[in-house]
């Protein structure tokens, strides 16, 4: 269970230290009190849930050495410095030199605790994102490509993992955005055939007449531009997994043919009349339902029986929204790497938007926002566009999923503690357990 922040508090006039001490302990804060910044340096760790609070004029070492001391040791830990001397000079200084704030004596109890409670959300923040941000590196296999913690995902990386060594014809359904092809490739990874290839090709983006010569290959001399042999897409994925991305947009004089290449598990190069036997699973992937769309006679239903052996259907992420945190920050990094800039910390008003927010795009355009997010085109509040095409479900039923979804991912980051959860959400323990109850959640799942 994470230790609440505590606060290092450095004065050596009694009587302030006193004052100071009872107004953040009023305020809510556990406080640990020194009269020198000797005394607390011993105490400085990397990553203690704690902030100092610091006098500037004290006996020995100063304040601003201090700052310079816990900078070098922990750079990411608040340190609010206190004043009676109103030196702007040495303002600037401190806070170029990674001061969280500044304050000047005398100072209003209100003033200490309002600075204090946002140093304190800030080190909270930054100690949620380490915490996840470990948990992503040391991921292992498949939970490292397909992330998240909600019950949807895991029932999919667990029929992920029964299928891959199958030779089954997989149907993967979902909405644009949701990760179709990489579930595919987690189908591949998986399997026995990892180190064949991973042969994909979208049947929307290949124009009608240049697919048989995309799917199938060709001659030199089969038509007039062939003045070589090329080996087509179902040829190049022999003994690996041939990626059929959205098969609805295959017209049906093309799914006549490729049902015969399935079937006979031959192909035949445009331009000869030798058939190549191939060996390659295939997976389709699909935004509609090909059932339905046989029952309108836009899809052949023997196609469909051939493809239609086993389907992974993808959940849109505004029924996982528990994955969001992760996904984020996951994409954030990722960002961070590819344009040289340090990765920020989402506040808890952006985290908020984000959960609330239906995303019509999905896992896609989650990863666009944490891309700008991470060059810093968002500003403070993302300000995201409300759904084009929001769920047909009541609001009850909308506000009791965000709820859950939003207890869920606080009492991950607690990792299960009821009373941690409850006060990071800022309700009474009572109506926090009577939540869990009727959402049937167990606090002890979490840990």
């Amino acid at each position: 269970m994470p230790e609440a922040i505590k606060v290092l508090l450095v004065e050596d006039d009694d009587a302030v230290r006193i004052g100071s001490e009872q107004a953040l302990q009023l305020a809510g804060f556990a406080v640990e009190s020194f009269e020198t910044a000797e005394n607390v340096v011993s105490r400085i760790k990397p990553s203690m849930p704690a902030i100092v609070v610091s006098d500037v004029k004290l006996p020995g070492m100063d304040g601003l050495g201090l700052l310079r001391i816990v900078v070098a040791l922990e750079k990411d830990l608040p340190v609010i410095l206190v004043t009676g001397h109103g030196d702007i000079t040495m303002a600037v200084q401190a806070m170029r030199e990674g001061a969280y704030d500044f304050i000047e004596k005398p100072f209003a109890s209100e003033h200490l605790a309002e600075v204090v409670g946002r140093a304190a959300e800030k080190r909270r923040l930054t100690l949620e994102v380490e915490s996840l941000r470990d948990r992503l590196r040391n991921w292992a296999g498949i939970e490292a490509v397909l992330l998240g913690r909600s019950p949807l995902i895991e029932q999919i990386r667990r029929t992920i993992l029964d299928l891959a060594d199958t030779p089954a014809n997989v149907v993967v359904m979902g909405e644009t955005g949701t990760g179709k092809e990489l579930v595919a490739r987690c189908l591949h990874e998986q399997s026995i055939r990892r180190k064949g290839q991973f042969v994909a090709i979208n049947c929307g983006g290949v124009p009608e007449q240049l697919f048989e010569s995309e799917m199938f290959g060709y001659e030199p001399g089969a038509f007039t531009s062939a003045t070589r042999r090329r080996i087509g897409k179902v040829e190049w994925a022999n003994g690996g997994t041939l990626f059929l991305d959205e098969i609805e947009s295959l017209p049906m004089t093309l799914q006549a043919k490729l049902l015969r290449v399935l079937q006979e598990r031959k192909v035949e190069r445009l331009g000869s009349n030798e058939l190549i036997s191939v060996d390659c699973r295939v997976i389709v992937a699909s935004q509609e339902d090909l059932g339905e769309l046989v029952k309108q006679q836009r899809f052949r239903s023997d196609l469909y029986y051939r493809l239609n052996v086993a389907v992974i259907e993808l959940p849109p992420l505004r029924e996982r929204r528990e994955d969001i945190p992760t996904l984020f920050e996951h994409f954030v990094l990722d960002a961070a790497t590819r344009y040289e800039r340090e990765a920020p910390i989402v506040s808890s008003a952006q985290l908020s938007e984000l959960m609330a927010y239906s995303w019509p795009g999905n896992v896609r355009e989650l990863h666009n926002v944490a891309d700008r997010f991470v060059l810093g085109l968002l500003g403070e509040q993302f300000k995201l566009l409300k759904a084009l095409h929001p769920p047909a479900r009541t609001l009850a039923d909308q506000v009791a999923q965000f709820e859950r979804a939003l207890i869920e991912e606080t009492l991950r980051r607690h990792r299960g503690s009821a009373s941690a959860a409850s006060e990071a959400l800022g309700i009474p323990k009572k109506t926090f357990y009577d939540k869990l109850h009727r959402l049937s959640l167990a606090a002890e799942d979490f840990r």
